[in-house]
């Protein structure tokens, strides 16, 4: 059976080879835009379109029609390319897409069986449009219906996915120039009729696939692109959380579907006065119902089929995941050896989760070296209700005794943070400074005291305060000029070569306007001169310096201590829940990672 599409949605492809038909209202050219992993085309050569000879799987489109016939075989596509987008577009003059009936798109394999179809609703402004991708993920190919729209035609499409020179292509593809059109093997063929669809081979033959064997392919971590495995884990990560993203719309988008259609046809049921009582009646309410209840079960098997299969995927990831990038209670801690020289590709900050994928944690990595700083945000909901993360270990950082609520909870976020990020670097390859006004984090802190693992005492009063922030202010400008000047060998001895991450807890506590400004100007300059900042605090305690803060609250990564819905997707703007990374209540696995930094 043909599965109809709704924007975002994705279908796995039963075979290599297909047959992507398109039918429009007026005449549309098509092209076929052939990208890596990320989305990006290397060049012209990568977009085959009528009138230039076409890549290898994938067949040349005709000139501008009312329908197009395109045969792909995706076994057979240039190393490197991961994902093909369908792309439609208006010739010249021939106004928007909203002024017509909308698109219509259909997938099937060679001998005709129906694997997806997608209707490009919606549009209105919009000359050219994305309405399919193809793509691959964990070694299986899927489709995904797009319908992404262009104001700006074809060049900005293409110009979108990284193809050089990108309005003078989008001139030939709209074009339909009525001449030869060749194949991969170099022999011409007459261009194909304006009013018949053109149906074409791929142009490489590459030897059958074997038949699909029955459920998804086995999950494979480190599948995707990327030099190093890390690399290729973290792709991949970002990967699944954009998958998800999109099922979740697509699932979400079909069930509204489901329930619009049914108020409508229940509205046109109670229109006819005739219509609306006796057995008639109610057998159609009980048909409109029945059809409702079909479409968002059809949706939600599609949505528990995308949640297996990325659940499978992230368990074969997190079993491959390198110390920095793994949970607390993973096995790699306990064989956790000093990075080298490098730090590694990326460290992860916490988990990400929608209610759609239950029991689908995707971790939010960031790359390595940080270019922004961390803030615990202990103002992030009222102290009533906050978990207790219990600390039965006393040299496991946590709530200081007698502190409690989401303050403790924030410190002992920020105290298993700052492990792991001393645990990126070298022994040695960065020292810890911390700000404790109140001395309300000396629990959390006493572990990296025990360990010697602080570069000095944590800075209380003002004084002290000061001359911290000072002193490392100074280091970014002595850092900074260096690295502009292309000196960088020849810093003063008493600047040493380690970096430095400042943990300051309770902020602005213990700061006046002129250490504040100096915070502000590590937040801004620091990564790049090796110094990054863990901020603990409660926005509101900063309300009395106004606006002045904004653009230092915004240069930072927000974290929440506790799980909460906080992070919206690029995609489809879904809002994630985020959780914290802590230790299980009595694990030593930090206390024990500590002692080993030292």
């Amino acid at each position: 059976m043909t599965a109809e599409l709704v924007p975002g949605q994705n279908h796995p492809l039963p075979s290599a080879r297909l047959e992507v038909r398109v039918s429009a209202a007026r005449p549309v050219a098509a092209a076929v835009v052939l990208t890596d992993g990320s989305g990006r085309a290397p060049g012209p050569g990568r977009v085959a379109h009528c009138g230039a000879a076409p890549p290898p799987g994938v067949a040349a489109p005709g000139p501008p029609a009312a329908g197009h016939h395109l045969a792909l075989d995706l076994g057979a596509l240039p190393p490197g390319v991961e994902r093909l987008h369908l792309a439609l577009a208006l010739p010249p003059g021939a106004g928007a897409f909203g002024a017509t009936a909308a698109p219509h798109t259909d997938v099937a394999t060679p001998d005709g069986t129906g694997v997806a179809s997608f209707t490009l609703a919606g549009l209105t402004a919009e000359t050219a449009v994305v309405a399919l991708e193809f793509y691959l993920r964990a070694g299986a190919w899927k489709v995904r219906a797009v319908g992404q729209g262009y104001a700006g035609g074809m060049a900005a499409l293409l110009h979108d996915h990284g193809v050089p020179d990108a309005a003078a292509l989008a001139a030939a593809v709209t074009a339909g120039p009525d001449r030869p059109v060749h194949l991969g093997s170099g022999h011409p063929r007459p261009a194909p009729s304006a009013t018949a669809p053109s149906a074409t081979a791929p142009t490489t033959t590459a030897p059958t696939p074997p038949p699909a064997t029955a459920g998804p392919p086995v999950p494979v971590a480190g599948d995707a692109p990327g030099l190093t495995m890390d690399e290729r884990l973290y792709n991949q990560v970002w990967g699944v959380f954009e998958d998800a993203a999109r099922s979740a719309a697509a699932y979400r988008s079909a069930a509204d579907f489901a329930d619009s259609r049914q108020e409508a046809e229940l509205e046109a049921l109670l229109a006819d006065p005739a219509a609306r009582f006796g057995p008639a009646a109610e057998s159609a309410r009980r048909e409109i119902r029945a059809r409702r209840d079909d479409l968002e079960r059809r949706a939600r098997e599609v949505l528990e089929r995308d949640s297996a299969q990325l659940l499978a995927e992230m368990r074969a990831v997190e079993a491959a995941m390198p110390a920095p990038m793994a949970r607390w209670d993973a096995p790699v801690w306990a064989d956790w050896r000093a990075p080298g020289e490098e730090p590694p590709y990326a460290v992860r900050l916490g988990d990400l989760h929608l209610p759609d994928h239950p029991g689908l944690r995707v971790p939010m990595l960031v790359r390595m070296p940080l270019s922004r700083g961390l803030w615990v945000d202990a103002g992030a909901s009222p102290d009533h209700g906050v978990p207790d993360l219990g600390v039965p270990d006393p040299g496991v950082p946590g709530p200081p005794p007698g502190r409690g609520g989401l303050r403790g909870t924030a410190a002992a976020v920020a105290a298993a943070l700052a492990a792991r990020l001393l645990a990126c670097r070298p022994p040695g390859g960065m020292l810890l400074h911390a700000v404790d006004p109140d001395g309300a984090a000396a629990a959390a802190l006493a572990p990296f005291a025990r360990a010697g693992l602080l570069a000095g005492p944590p800075a209380t009063g003002l004084p002290a305060v000061a001359a911290l922030v000072d002193s490392l202010v100074k280091r970014v400008d002595l850092v900074r000029m260096a690295l502009r000047g292309g000196a960088d060998d020849a810093l003063p001895p008493s600047v040493d070569r380690a970096a430095r991450l400042l943990l300051v807890h309770d902020f602005p506590y213990g700061f006046d306007d002129r250490t504040v400004g100096g915070l502000r100007y590590l937040a801004e300059e620091g990564p790049a001169a090796g110094v990054h900042l863990l901020l603990v605090a409660d926005r509101a305690d900063a309300a009395g310096y106004g606006p002045a803060l904004d653009p230092f609250w915004r240069g930072l990564t927000r974290l929440s201590p506790v799980p909460q819905d906080c992070l919206a997707d690029p995609w489809v703007e879904h809002v994630w829940t985020f959780e914290p990374l802590v230790p299980a209540p009595g694990s030593t696995v930090v206390t024990d990672l500590l002692r080993r930094l030292t």
